[in-house]
């Protein structure tokens, strides 16, 4: 999938990389359960679409993936690809905003606020 990017993957994907935006690690076409996020950041628990027009076809799918994503605690964010290639210092700012956010917690629990206090 990597070798068959959409001119806007491709442009993210320079802005992303190597720690560009914020000093993230962001990896790309990254399995997460049954689905591969387009781009995703560890760190923040950060998923980063880029959708093209056949996401018209499939919102059904689109919300399903969307809400497994966050019940697992991870963060979904999608732009279209018209976007990235239009505006794309707007959405580099929108990702870098979705960085500074805590992690959301779904399912899982979040760390307790006594570890590491020798409790």
């Amino acid at each position: 999938m990597r070798r068959f990017s959409t001119d806007a993957e491709a442009m993210l994907w320079t802005s992303l990389r190597s720690r560009r935006l914020a000093g993230a690690k962001f990896r790309r076409q990254v399995w997460l359960g049954q689905y591969i996020a387009d781009f995703y950041c560890a760190e923040a628990r950060l998923v980063v679409e880029a959708d093209g027009s056949q996401h018209f076809d499939q919102a059904d799918y689109d919300e399903r993936r969307r809400a497994w994503l966050e019940q697992e605690g991870f963060r979904v964010i999608r732009f279209w690809n018209n976007e990235v290639l239009t505006q794309r210092e707007k959405v580099l700012a929108a990702i870098g905003d979705a960085l500074t956010l805590p992690p959301p917690f779904g399912r899982r629990a979040p760390p307790s606020p006594l570890q590491g206090e020798g409790r």
